[in-house]
C-alpha cells in the first residue's frame, strides 16, 4: 500500500480477525444488530453518498465542505474538523468490521478499544490547494472502481456469513479480499474528506 516506491501510505485500517470459532449467533442476527451504527455512520458498502452515510457521516461531508473552502482561501482548516471527521471514520471503520463479519464483538458507540483500528498521518504544511481544489474530480477513477469491488464484496460477504452458520469459520481465501476493499473504501473517504493529500493508490494491499 504505497502512494510512492518504498513510501507508506498515511492511512492504515488495522483489523485482528479471527478465521475460526466465530460467533454463529450474532452472525445470524447480524444484519439487524448492525442498523444503529448503520444509521449513524453509515452502512459498510457504500462510497461517495452523503445521504447514505448516516448522522455522523453526513456532519463529516458537510463539514468537509466548509473545510474545502477554508483551504482554498487560508492554506489550513480549524483542527475541530479534522478532529470530529477521525472520530467520524474511527467509528466507521469498527462499524465496517462488524458489519463485513471481520469482527464479532459488538462495536462500541464512541471510542473505545476495538479489534479494528485506522490511523491517518496529518498531511504536511502547506497543504496541497491545487489536488484540493478538484479532489471530487480526483477521487472519480476509486469511485467507479469501488462501484464494482463492492458488489464482488457484498457477494463474499453473503457466502461468508452462510459459511460462519454452517461451519463456524469464515473461508480463509475470502479474507484478503474483504481486507483490501475495506482499505480501499476507507483510504479514498480520508482523501474525500481532505484528512490527507496523497492520492489513494489502486490496490487492494
Amino acid at each position: 500500500m504505497t502512494c510512492e516506491d518504498n513510501v507508506p501510505y498515511p492511512v492504515t485500517i488495522a483489523v485482528e480477525t479471527r478465521l475460526e470459532n466465530r460467533d454463529r449467533l450474532t452472525t445470524a442476527l447480524r444484519p439487524i444488530l448492525a442498523i444503529p451504527h448503520s444509521i449513524l455512520v453509515g452502512p459498510a458498502m457504500w462510497i461517495n453518498r452523503i445521504g447514505t452515510a448516516g448522522l455522523l457521516g453526513g456532519a463529516a461531508y458537510v463539514l468537509a465542505i466548509v473545510g474545502w473552502f477554508m483551504l482554498l482561501i487560508s492554506g489550513d482548516q480549524p483542527a475541530g474538523i479534522r478532529e470530529f471527521q477521525m472520530y467520524y471514520l474511527r467509528w466507521r471503520t469498527r462499524a465496517i468490521a462488524y458489519m463485513a463479519l471481520l469482527a464479532d464483538a459488538y462495536p462500541p458507540f464512541g471510542d473505545a478499544p476495538y479489534p479494528a483500528s485506522i490511523d491517518v498521518t496529518p498531511p504536511a504544511l502547506p497543504r496541497d490547494r491545487a489536488t484540493i481544489a478538484v479532489r471530487l474530480l480526483l477521487a472519480l477513477p476509486h469511485g467507479v472502481l469501488l462501484f464494482f469491488l463492492i458488489i464482488g464484496w457484498c457477494v463474499t460477504t453473503i457466502i461468508a456469513w452462510f459459511a460462519i452458520l454452517f461451519t463456524g469459520a469464515y473461508p480463509a481465501g475470502l479474507h484478503p479480499f474483504g481486507m483490501g476493499v475495506m482499505r480501499w473504501i476507507l483510504r479514498v473517504e480520508a482523501y474525500l474528506l481532505l484528512l490527507v493529500d496523497e492520492y489513494p493508490p489502486f490496490t487492494l494491499d
